[in-house]
């Protein structure tokens, strides 16, 4: 993946070397390209692949969500979970996010759901998977991916201190399993889809969970408040 690995931020550049270097990585370059030259769309855009990576640098990070597999309609992943680009409308589950923090926080929600100002406080938004083929959910998974982002959060587990690990439903909970709860605060709850936010997700209150433990580690908060306007992004 060359166009990507070069532009890749400097920090996941260097810890990531060895995974850029290696068989599948080649194999799941090679599985893309060919998708691309057979006509099919994929999501988010090539440049965006690693978003989540460069908004947050290793040493920035403070928090991880993960989910699972970009969103695969048209003009809605960018690269960072949950997040959509202005003017789309604001997916079911991040819809019950932003219910979560009015509840936990006070916060009103929304109106847009691009989340790239929590990115840039450190709030990794890993999904597993990060690509996706139009219309066809699920449709890169098992082609390498997993273990990439599976060195991401080992990565952050082995490298930083005091992060927050939020895990929401047993796909993340399984996936950062080996985290180490000794040096990390791990929450674990529902997933916020309208499937099963009723199920622990909602009352979680991991938001300010989150931020009284970055506080009481001497790190700062998160603003969870989303900006008005993202006409600028």
């Amino acid at each position: 993946m060359p166009e990507t690995d070069v532009k890749l931020e400097e920090s996941w550049k260097k810890a990531l070397s060895q995974e850029f270097a290696s068989a599948y990585m080649q194999q799941l370059k090679a599985f893309l390209l060919e998708e691309k030259q057979s006509g099919k769309s994929i999501f988010p855009r090539g440049p965006e692949y690693f978003r989540a990576l460069d908004l947050t640098p290793l040493s920035n990070v403070k928090v991880v969500i993960l989910g699972q597999d970009p969103y695969h309609g048209l003009g809605q992943a960018h690269g960072l979970c949950f997040s959509v680009q202005p003017g789309v409308r604001i997916p079911p589950s991040l819809v019950n996010i932003y219910k979560e923090m009015q509840s936990d926080l006070g916060i009103p929600p929304a109106r847009h759901g691009f989340l790239e100002s929590w990115a840039k406080q450190g709030v990794l938004l890993l999904n597993s998977v990060l690509t996706v083929e139009e219309s066809r959910a699920a449709s890169h998974q098992g082609k390498g991916w997993e273990r990439f982002t599976d060195a991401v959060i080992r990565t952050v587990n082995d490298e930083c201190n005091a992060v927050v690990f939020m895990l929401w439903g047993s796909y993340a909970q399984k996936k950062a399993a080996f985290v180490d709860a000794s040096r990390h605060l791990v929450l674990k709850a529902a997933h916020p889809s309208p499937l099963s936010a009723h199920n622990g997700f909602l009352g979680s209150r991991h938001f300010s969970k989150a931020n009284a433990y970055l506080e009481a580690h001497g790190r700062q908060a998160v603003d969870w408040a989303l900006p008005s306007d993202v006409a600028g992004r």
